[in-house]
């Protein structure tokens, strides 16, 4: 049985603008030492496309939202290290992978060693079948839209809390499936750590 890891509710105010963020939001690839709270994950993964007083945090084509969020931790108080998928409608985390698998998501994406040296990472991939059952090949570009959205708020949300991510988008496809164990299609890779 998959062991449920129940994340603190997500914060709905912050103390810094969206302006602030916008004006601070930077590709970061350096970070502090140390490690991040589950409540700075719990709010980091809200922010990719939790539920929100409507929908999501981010917009779907449809309402088919295609994307799956895992969590690549090395360093969280309170975590141990490994893989997680983010459960939306629960807003909980699922370990699917006991090792710590920075290292190797680091050479899929071609040595990218901010993976590696960032306490997070975000792995958002896709079910393409989900859009395209419903807009036929249009999807594609609908789930593509859809992943920016997705990426941006991770983004902003990060500048926020104080941290930097980057976005990556190099990286074998497959190698990322076979690290992760995954079925979907792995479309970003964002590394997050404190600046």
């Amino acid at each position: 049985m998959v062991k449920e890891i129940k994340l603190s509710r997500p914060k709905e105010k912050g103390s810094v603008s969206i302006e602030e963020t916008l004006n601070q939001r930077r590709s970061v690839r350096d970070y502090k030492k140390g490690s991040l709270s589950l409540e700075e994950v719990s709010q980091l993964l809200w922010s990719a496309t939790g539920k929100n007083l409507y929908r999501r945090t981010a917009p779907s084509a449809g309402a088919t939202y295609p994307l799956e969020i895992y969590l690549v931790a090395g360093e969280v108080d309170g975590l141990e290290p490994g893989l997680y998928h983010y459960s939306i409608t629960k807003h909980s985390l699922e370990k699917t992978k006991e090792q710590d698998v920075r290292r190797g998501l680091c050479r899929a994406a071609l040595e990218q060693r901010m993976i590696e040296r960032a306490p997070v990472s975000i792995v958002i991939a896709t079910d393409y079948r989900r859009t395209t059952g419903h807009y036929g090949q249009r999807g594609i570009r609908y789930v593509h839209m859809e992943v920016g959205h997705v990426g941006q708020n991770v983004s902003l949300q990060a500048v926020a809390l104080n941290m930097g991510s980057v976005m990556i988008g190099a990286f074998d496809d497959r190698q990322v499936k076979e690290i992760l164990e995954i079925e979907e299609e792995p479309l970003y890779i964002i590394p997050i750590g404190k600046v």
